[in-house]
C-alpha cells in the first residue's frame, strides 16, 4: 500500500495530476478540495494516499491532509459507494460540512451531489452516523489555502481553464450540459480553472 508521497507538482489536469517523485511521475485523482489547495506546478508536494486494485487498473487517489484520506476511506467501506461517488462527495462538500450532513441527519446537500438521490443520501446518513460519532468538526483545519508555497500562478487562458473546468464536473459526475451552463454562468473573467469549479459546485449545491 502506497500511503504518502512527497515530491513535485509536475502536471495539475483537473481532477488528476502527476507528482514527480525522484523522476517518477505518480499520476493521482483527488477530490476538488484537494486540488484547491495544491501549489504552483513545479512546487513540493506531500499528498496522502490511496492505493484501489481492480482486475484491469490500478487507481492512486491523493488528499492534501490525513484526515480527507480517513474520510474517503470511511465512505468507500460504505455498501454502493465506490471512489468515484466518494471524490463527488468530497469535491461537493468540506469534510466539515460532510460530518455535519450526518451528525444533523440532512439530506439536502448530499442529494444534490451527482448519482446521490433522496434514499440513497438518507441509507449513507443513517450507515456514517454510528462511525462518525469520534469525528469532531474543525473547521480552521480546512480553510482554503490555494496556491501555497510559489506564489499565484500565471492566470490560465480563458478557454482552457473553462475547458478544464466542464471536464472535471463531468468527471464527479454531472451531465456535460450541467457542467457547461455552471461554468458559463460564471460571468467574472480571468478565472483559474480551479477557481472556476470551486464556484460551480457552490452554485450546485
Amino acid at each position: 500500500m502506497i500511503g504518502r508521497l512527497r515530491g513535485t507538482l509536475a502536471e495539475k489536469q483537473p481532477p488528476h495530476l502527476i507528482l514527480d517523485v525522484n523522476g517518477l511521475g505518480y499520476e493521482l485523482e483527488v477530490p476538488m478540495t484537494t486540488l484547491y489547495r495544491l501549489p504552483s506546478v513545479g512546487e513540493p508536494l506531500t499528498l496522502h494516499t490511496h492505493l484501489v486494485v481492480r482486475e484491469d487498473a490500478q487507481l492512486l487517489y491523493g488528499f492534501y491532509s490525513k484526515r480527507e484520506r480517513d474520510f474517503f476511506r470511511e465512505l468507500i467501506r460504505l455498501n454502493g459507494v465506490g471512489p468515484k461517488l466518494a471524490l463527488a462527495l468530497m469535491s461537493s462538500l468540506e469534510v466539515d460540512e460532510l460530518v455535519r450532513c450526518v451528525q444533523s441527519q440532512d439530506t439536502s446537500a448530499l442529494t444534490k451531489v451527482p448519482g446521490v438521490g433522496k434514499k440513497t443520501a438518507e441509507r449513507l446518513l443513517v450507515e456514517l452516523k454510528d462511525r462518525f460519532k469520534a469525528w469532531e468538526t474543525v473547521p480552521a483545519m480546512f480553510a482554503l489555502v490555494p496556491n501555497q508555497p510559489g506564489g499565484p500562478e500565471a492566470p490560465a487562458p480563458a478557454v482552457t481553464a473553462e475547458s478544464d473546468a466542464i471536464s472535471a464536473l463531468v468527471s464527479l459526475g454531472y451531465k456535460p450540459q450541467e457542467a457547461s451552463k455552471a461554468i458559463t454562468s460564471i460571468k467574472e473573467k480571468g478565472l483559474s480553472s480551479e477557481d472556476l469549479i470551486r464556484r460551480a459546485l457552490k452554485g450546485m449545491i
